[in-house]
């Protein structure tokens, strides 16, 4: 009767720890999912700025680039 007991409380503390590493396991993929969004996300803002930064800043520059061909 002993014996069996500590086999089940055994075999009880082997399940929980799978289950335990399980949750552990879909956690990292949420956060490896959460990370990859935000450097996408991240990479999308940088181009943008980068756009911004290279835009005419009057109507004159832009003037002179569409005649220059470099728009």
């Amino acid at each position: 009767m002993r014996a069996t007991l500590r086999y089940a409380a055994s075999v009880l503390a082997v399940l929980l720890f799978l289950l335990s590493f399980r949750r552990s396991g879909e956690r990292a993929g949420r956060l490896a999912e959460r990370l990859e969004t935000t450097e996408k996300a991240n990479d999308v803002q940088r181009q943008m700025l980068e756009a911004a930064a290279r835009r005419p800043r009057d109507r004159d520059e832009l003037a002179e680039r569409l005649r220059d061909g470099r728009f």
